[in-house]
């Protein structure tokens, strides 16, 4: 099946006639008939019936019909999403992140955009999740990269890229190097956490909440590699998240009864984005959960 021949098969029934729709489409009436024919021999199944003047459908061309309509719409809307992906595509995106971002994928997406797509202009701003909400809602920003824990401000949609447990990274050999450890294992140590406002540390003080544990922080950082450098300095417990630790020299131990994932997100404002907007976004995200 071809859809050549679904579209021959409606401008048939548009315009009422095969020299009409031939006409229309710019093709010859025979290749019409054949094509339609073609269509019909392998369903099986006649689709027109052509025994009168008029060219009426059969019970089955009646099932048919919208079908073929739907197909034929749908590819236009594939090409229509596709041109939009094209060198073609101009505008400005208002592009956050989160403090010290420094994920391979979103920003490889970043320096790709300049290649592929010139016309579009990227402006950058780093802050914590929580203020890169307030300005995407209040439309200074179009895109950012949050991390959040539960779920994100009402007016938003987001896409999730991340979606995991917090962990302890501790040297090895440390007391803490265990094959798992829970929250309250950890009340002797010095904490190491992100600062305020980002989904890690909103995750770990949530599922201490959820077991009754004062969620303490002796030292916070808005970077993961500051603590991670910290905590190999032996000046505590770094709480992240797994991804967060990779690379380095340190043990990465579960807490069994940390309930609250950190999450990472691509959010925008609800709505209909510019294609410049909608393009970067669908890179990221697609880069991001491919990581």
């Amino acid at each position: 099946m071809e859809m050549h021949q679904l579209r021959y098969f409606a401008a048939i029934m548009d315009e009422g006639t095969f020299t009409a729709a031939a006409h229309r489409l710019h093709v010859s009436q025979s290749g019409i008939s054949t094509q339609v024919a073609k269509l019909e021999s392998e369903l099986g199944q006649q689709l027109l019936d052509r025994s009168g003047r008029q060219i009426r459908l059969t019970p089955v061309g009646e099932a048919v019909l919208p079908l073929a309509r739907n197909a034929l719409a749908t590819l236009e809307a594939i090409k229509h999403t596709a041109a939009e992906f094209a060198d073609a595509v101009r505008g400005r995106v208002r592009l956050g992140m989160i403090m010290g971002c420094s994920i391979p994928a979103f920003l490889d997406s970043i320096a790709d955009l300049g290649h592929t797509h010139p016309g579009i202009e990227l402006s950058l701003h780093e802050a914590y999740s929580d203020d890169l909400q307030t300005q995407v809602l209040a439309g200074s920003l179009d895109l950012a990269l949050i991390g959040y824990a539960g779920d994100v401000a009402a007016g938003l949609d987001v896409s999730i890229v991340v979606d995991e447990p917090i962990t302890a990274a501790v040297p090895a050999g440390h007391p803490l190097d265990r094959p798992e450890l829970r929250l309250g294992d950890l009340r002797e140590e010095k904490i190491l956490c992100l600062s305020p406002g980002t989904g890690i540390r909103a995750a770990y003080e949530d599922s201490c909440h959820r077991i009754g544990l004062d969620p303490r922080v002796d030292i916070d950082a808005s970077s993961p590699v500051t603590l991670l450098r910290l905590a190999e300095r032996g000046a505590g417990v770094a709480v992240l998240s797994a991804s967060s630790t990779q690379g380095t020299g340190l043990r990465t131990v579960p807490l069994t009864d940390a309930a609250t994932h950190a999450r990472l997100g691509l959010i925008a404002r609800r709505g209909q984005p510019s294609p410049a907007v909608r393009l970067l976004g669908t890179r990221l995200v697609t880069a991001l959960q491919a990581d």
